[in-house]
């Protein structure tokens, strides 16, 4: 099994080097002065306890790669890039490959799935970081996330037993679960939260604007009919599993807040936030709060703005 890890931020570059360090091959996807950074001196994996540099292989794009029978992908890119990655790999990858959206949203299965018959669905908990080229931290140790998989759009194969073994075996905790979509939607509601810690400054009112945007949520969610693991059975299931622990320069946010910090230009909140804001508009369900904090994180993305440029009490009075 060979892994080819499409966008080797911080959730490809983290699990990328994992599975290289537990012997697997790997070939990362990613582009800029990261690719050149990888190519030149390796990919700087850190960790709480380690650092350390790794000879991966490195390419562009799907087109670079030799294709052979066992390759696995693992999609890591945001949603808001997903149809053209998805593209590019329909034009050179054999149809028969697994896909795997190791990625926040509900979007990206159901798109892998027009130009790919085997996908998978991942519900990620990691906590990483990519801020720099040819640099990602890992910021829990001794287990470095949870990447628990499914078949899409549901049931739990040979496949995913497969590979819920390989992550296993490379720190992660992984189960294979028939109803991997029920945790995804769960994990979209908490990422409703990742615009807020993008685009505003620690405030008191950052609370109840999360709090606000989960409620129109969870009301979307039900309202539609679509099946979300319970937060309680959601909290279970992380436990004690994660121990996260800061080093070096602080832990930097959430990957929208990285995508602002960065300056990349785009931020996935059309595919988390806008996730709400199209489901209540198919439901007939007013979604102000997330259509609000969406349409604020595409400008400032847009704008190359940095993160934490507004307050969380300016935007709740806009909605008053």
């Amino acid at each position: 099994m060979r892994f080819i890890v499409y966008g080797a931020g911080a959730i490809g570059g983290v699990l990328g080097g994992r599975l290289h360090q537990a012997g697997h091959d790997v070939v990362l996807i990613a582009r800029g002065t990261h690719l050149d950074r990888i190519r030149d001196t390796g990919l700087t994996v850190e960790d709480p306890e380690h650092t350390a540099v790794l000879p991966i292989p490195a390419v562009a794009g799907p087109e670079e790669i030799d294709w052979r029978p066992g390759d696995v992908v693992l999609l890591t890119v945001k949603s808001n890039a997903t149809a053209e990655v998805v593209g590019r790999l329909a034009a050179t990858a054999p149809p028969d490959t697994p896909i795997l959206c190791v990625q926040n949203g509900v979007a990206n299965e159901r798109t892998a799935l027009r130009h790919f018959a085997a996908v998978y669905a991942v519900c990620v908990m990691m906590p990483a970081g990519h801020l720099s080229p040819g640099v990602v931290q890992a910021y829990s140790e001794p287990t470095t996330g949870i990447l628990d998989i499914g078949r899409y759009p549901s049931g739990a194969d040979a496949g995913a037993a497969d590979l819920a073994k390989a992550f296993s075996a490379a720190t992660f905790v992984s189960e294979a679960r028939p109803d991997i979509m029920r945790w995804k939607y769960r994990k979209l509601v908490m990422n409703l939260a990742n615009a807020v810690d993008a685009i505003t400054r620690e405030d008191a009112a950052q609370d109840e604007l999360v709090d606000r945007l989960r409620a129109e949520g969870e009301a979307v969610l039900a309202a539609s009919g679509i099946d979300v693991t319970p937060l309680a059975e959601d909290t279970e299931r992380r436990g004690s599993i994660m121990r996260i622990t800061r080093f070096g320069a602080q832990r930097p946010g959430s990957s929208s807040w990285q995508s602002l910090q960065r300056g990349t230009g785009s931020i996935e909140a059309d595919y988390l936030n806008g996730e709400i804001v199209l489901l209540g508009r198919l439901a007939g369900i007013p979604t102000p709060v997330n259509e609000l904090v969406r349409r604020h994180a595409n400008r400032m993305a847009a704008h190359a703005m940095p993160p934490g440029g507004l307050s969380a009490d300016d935007l709740l009075a806009r909605l008053d």
